[in-house]
């Protein structure tokens, strides 16, 4: 195995991904999975802050979109990220990982809330930074939070592991002919609406020449991704190159 290329990623995960096939909830199978995963760049010295979404458990916008009042709705999804950083926290401690949730709305009986200074001192001593309910602020997504605590955490990439290999020009689970890209700007992601992340995160990115890397969370893809092998999509400033 190649080198780190990388000393400090920012790895977003989605809700999902924890529910496995269920769907809906936490699977303890699928995040020990994705946990085994992440411990396998931890042995290697890499520093990994982790944002996690909640759509498994809750989904502000679509509650928003059935009438429900949108803030009430995202509080309620910060909540569900919570519940998901405590799960992964668990099998993270299991496995030997040093890990500390940081939560950006204060629940002290169960996690430390997120100062940004702490956050940053953790990582310097080796522990995985979960960092909980989002920005604390409703309108805002997860992936907008992944961005952001990228930034104020001096990530070297922001790392997006999903259910597929990379970024496609069309959903590759519906239509067989789908082509991943191997590299692609930020405003054609932008522009073509792609689905990489939503477009405040992808601008703070761009804003900040972070690159954003996305990837299959299993089969050691997120390894290869952080030694700068060729896996998955970079989307950075440079030309676009399809696979």
């Amino acid at each position: 195995m190649s080198q780190l290329k990388y000393r400090r990623v920012l790895l977003k995960l989605s809700g999902e991904a924890l529910a496995g096939e269920q769907k809906t909830g936490i699977d303890p199978a699928t995040v020990k999975r994705i946990c085994a995963e992440i411990g396998l760049v931890l042995d290697m010295g890499l520093e990994v802050a982790l944002v996690i979404g909640g759509g498994n458990i809750f989904r502000g916008l679509s509650a928003s979109a059935r009438g429900m009042d949108r803030s009430s709705a995202d509080y309620m999804g910060m909540l569900a990220t919570v519940l998901n950083a405590l799960a992964v926290q668990d099998v993270l401690e299991k496995l030997h990982h040093p890990t500390r949730v940081l939560s950006a709305i204060a629940m002290q009986e169960i996690c430390e809330p997120y100062i940004r200074r702490r956050a940053l001192r953790h990582l310097e001593k080796g522990r995985v930074v979960i960092c909980a309910a989002g920005t604390g602020n409703p309108y805002f997504t997860t992936d907008t939070a992944a961005a952001l605590r990228g930034m104020e955490l001096r990530c070297e990439a922001i790392i997006k592991a999903t259910k597929v290999q990379g970024v496609y020009d069309k959903d590759p689970q519906k239509h067989a002919d789908a082509v991943m890209f191997k590299r692609i700007s930020y405003s054609e992601a932008l522009a073509r609406q792609l689905g990489v992340m939503d477009a405040t995160a992808i601008t703070l990115a761009q804003e900040n020449r972070v690159p954003i890397l996305v990837c299959s969370m299993f089969d050691g893809c997120i390894q290869r991704v952080v030694c700068g092998e060729d896996e998955g999509t970079i989307v950075s400033d440079e030309t676009n190159t399809p696979a």
